[in-house]
């Protein structure tokens, strides 16, 4: 019997097939992300090596982001490119062979995943990649291959992406109908936007959700996403009333001034966590399905590291407690948990410990 969202006990095949996501690491800008896909950069961006390195540490899966565009050889007809194919095979057999289970996580760029939110042409191009991609990995193991449907569909209408994923569900299942199926909210796949969704009619199901919660404090500095971060140093974790008065120093901006105390205002920690955490078990428990946080992290280049290590060890926790399998984003990005360099790959051994590893 595996251990299931909410303190339930569940015994169906997603239940089983969600114990061997445990405890994972995203592999980012690799083939996803990059713009550069090139045979001798996917083969030396992330090696067996790291493979290695990643058993070593104490994860038992990969996340792997994959953009569909570089792969697809023929939008519409949802031919894929057999040299992109076989690398990406040949990546697949060695993340095996290093005893690592594989989330295939189509990982779309902004115009792909735009076409999808507003034509009827970018859907059917969706569903003929779909088709064929599960075909071509339907003979892989179903214990150690897992599909995800699409990272953070950006659509906010949450009844045509219900509508997109079911059929791309059934299509996934009419070819390959032993492996299990990660599927996702809409509006970039937040707990707020999970609460409102109603799961597939497919049991082989394991549902899957982002916590980046409270951003002002994973995406301090960070240029992307929300007008503010850019400008963050040092944000405190746990954050309080108190703690946040040193930030705010830092930025005059009216509007972030304000965001910057609603944040301290909110009492930021693990019982804040635990709760955010809690309604998304719930929603699990009410519904029997399995639950997985794909991401979650804290932006490494302006986070205090011991606030960080805090931050992760009490998503973690408050993951773990509710019995939700988790992916930490990510493996060597701007929010790794290594550092490469000329003196080699260096481990944060205080990420390490925060995710409850036991290091190599």
């Amino acid at each position: 019997m595996a251990a299931v969202a909410g303190g339930q006990r569940g015994s169906s095949l997603a239940f089983q097939r969600a114990e061997h996501l445990r405890r994972g690491i995203n592999l980012s800008m690799w083939y996803a992300q990059s713009g550069d896909y090139s045979a001798g950069r996917l083969e030396s961006f992330t090696t067996p090596d790291d493979f290695k390195l990643i058993k070593g540490l104490g994860f038992d899966h990969v996340r792997v982001s994959i953009d569909p565009d570089p792969l697809i050889a023929m939008p519409m007809s949802g031919a894929l490119r057999p040299e992109a194919m076989a690398r990406l095979d040949k990546t697949v057999a060695q993340l095996e062979a290093a005893g690592l289970n594989v989330v295939l996580d189509v990982h779309a760029g902004q115009d792909f995943v735009g076409k999808l939110a507003n034509g009827e042409d970018g859907a059917a191009n969706f569903f003929s990649f779909w088709s064929e991609f599960a075909k071509h990995f339907a003979g892989t193991d179903p214990e150690k291959v897992f599909f995800e449907v699409l990272n953070e569909p950006t659509m906010t209408d949450l009844y045509r992406w219900e509508g997109i994923q079911a059929r791309a569900v059934a299509r996934i299942r009419s070819v390959a109908p032993q492996h299990t199926i990660l599927a996702t909210a809409s509006n970039y796949s937040g707990i707020d936007t999970l609460l409102a969704l109603e799961p597939v009619r497919d049991e082989n199901v394991i549902y899957t959700f982002h916590d980046y919660e409270p951003f002002w404090f994973t995406h301090q500095g960070a240029n992307w996403g929300a007008q503010g971060w850019i400008f963050l140093r040092g944000v405190p974790y746990p954050a309080t009333p108190q703690t946040i008065g040193k930030v705010l120093g830092q930025e005059q901006d009216e509007r972030v001034r304000l965001w910057v105390q609603r944040f301290g205002y909110d009492h930021w920690d693990a019982t804040r966590v635990g709760m955010e955490i809690a309604a998304a078990a719930d929603w699990a428990q009410k519904r029997g399905v399995p639950l997985y946080c794909g991401e979650f992290g804290v932006y490494r280049t302006y986070a205090d590291a011991k606030s960080r290590d805090t931050w992760i060890s009490d998503m973690r926790t408050a993951l773990e407690s509710k019995h939700i399998c988790w992916a930490m984003w990510d493996y060597q990005g701007d929010f790794g948990i290594v550092t490469k360099g000329s003196g080699g790959t260096m481990v944060d051994l205080g990420v390490v410990g925060a995710l409850g590893l036991k290091g190599r």
